[in-house]
């Protein structure tokens, strides 16, 4: 650090008399700031930046200019000892009593929920902006209920902060045990920025550890696929949200997924068939899906619906409330005791549409948009038919090398 003391002759007094600024230079980036004190300019030593004279004026600012020095030195070595961003601003401020105020936790939550507005449908989906939202909605209220005022500085965010933030979510908001650690993961996300910008020193998450517990995916059956598929329903708008289920079964497309769905996504593959290729909406990663005959036909059967064509879509899908509104209705009509929802046609076109059939997982992968295989075999959980008829093989395989053994003993 380096300090001097300059004279603003520019910003003289009625008088004559011009301000004395000290001046404090760290790394080439330099500060000024009045001391208070003015001074004849015909008196000013400029480069020992002094008054001359034994007068008791002189003499008075001189040992105010050393009192300044003294103070400024005092403040830089506090901050080199208390290990913070020395700046030539940070020592300024400290002299004149300014106290930066500490970055919050909802200010750097809100900020960073913006840039994920400004980035939609280029670097994140609506969804993952809505989930954002969510969070810090949640994270909002827990501050206010936990410590009763609407914000926290970054630095009070500590491991106890973490583990009643989750107790919160599950009792108070009864969040599930996934939901809760999702909304933690969010959370996460906004501490690895600040820790990032150097506005918190230690990880709150050190000792926390995020687990998932691993959740039952249900889907439909072959016979419950194949009730939904044979139903005559008594009102067109079950018949058309049967057959938009109906297509996300047989293609694995998410609600989302379908309802974007245009011509424009219509290719003809290498095999000379039709293929699905979207972008999912979620991920933004390519889905790839061959077109089975009955997805192909429900997209025939809608060809010249007004609504489609008006919205340049291939099937008139209903909004995601009323669709899985209208499922529950279509699950009771087809006797099915399953939490019918958009989502499940998912599940079952990898289990009972592909796996059961004996399609390879890294094909089903391919077909979901799955970066992994590994999210996959979350989705698809092998299904007891598809065992029996492996072991089914298993089994005649031994059989026949069982009964070789026997003719050579014969013989």
């Amino acid at each position: 650090m380096h300090l001097s003391f300059q004279l603003k002759k520019s910003k003289a007094d009625e008088t004559g008399k011009a301000p004395i600024y000290a001046r404090i230079t760290i790394n080439e980036i330099r500060t000024e700031f009045s001391i208070k004190r003015s001074v004849d300019p015909e008196k000013w030593v400029s480069n020992a930046g002094v008054v001359k004279g034994t007068t008791e004026e002189s003499k008075s600012i001189n040992a105010y200019l050393a009192a300044v020095r003294l103070k400024l030195n005092e403040h830089y070595r506090l901050l080199m000892e208390a290990n913070k961003p020395i700046t030539a601003e940070t020592v300024k401020n400290a002299y004149l009593g300014i106290t930066e105020k500490g970055k919050t936790i909802i200010e750097v939550f809100q900020y960073h929920n913006n840039q994920v507005k400004e980035l939609l449908n280029k670097d994140f989906s609506f969804g993952t902006y809505e989930r954002y939202c969510t969070a810090l909605s949640h994270t909002q209220e827990f501050i206010q209920w936990k410590y009763n005022v609407s914000d926290l500085e970054i630095k009070q965010i500590n491991y106890e902060f973490i583990t009643e933030f989750e107790y919160y979510l599950k009792t108070v908001r009864k969040c599930s045990h996934n939901t809760a650690i999702k909304y933690i993961t969010n959370f996460k996300k906004i501490i690895r920025i600040c820790i990032g910008n150097g506005w918190l020193e230690r990880d709150p998450f050190t000792n926390y550890k995020i687990t998932l517990r691993e959740v039952e995916r249900e889907c439909l059956s072959e016979a419950e696929l194949d009730a939904v598929a044979a139903k005559q329903f008594p009102t067109q708008r079950l018949e058309q949200v049967r057959d938009i289920f109906l297509f996300c079964c047989f293609t694995g497309l998410a609600y989302s997924d379908v309802k974007k769905l245009s011509k424009d996504h219509i290719i003809m593959g290498i095999d000379g068939e039709k293929w699905i290729k979207i972008n999912r909406t979620k991920t933004d990663t390519r889905s790839s899906i061959p077109l089975l005959p009955i997805p192909a036909g429900i997209i025939e059967k809608y060809a010249n619906n007004p609504k489609c064509q008006a919205d340049n879509r291939l099937l008139p899908v209903l909004t995601n409330q009323k669709m899985n509104g209208y499922l529950k209705e279509i699950a009771d009509l087809c006797g099915i005791t399953k939490n019918i929802t958009s989502h499940l046609a998912r599940h079952t076109f990898a289990t009972t549409v592909t796996l059961t059939n004996g399609v390879p997982l890294e094909s089903v992968s391919k077909m979901l948009g799955h970066k992994s295989v590994r999210t996959t075999q979350h989705y698809a959980k092998i299904v007891d038919r598809k065992v029996s008829d492996d072991m089914q093989l298993l089994k005649a395989k031994f059989a026949s090398k069982s009964e070789g053994k026997t003719l050579k003993k014969v013989s």
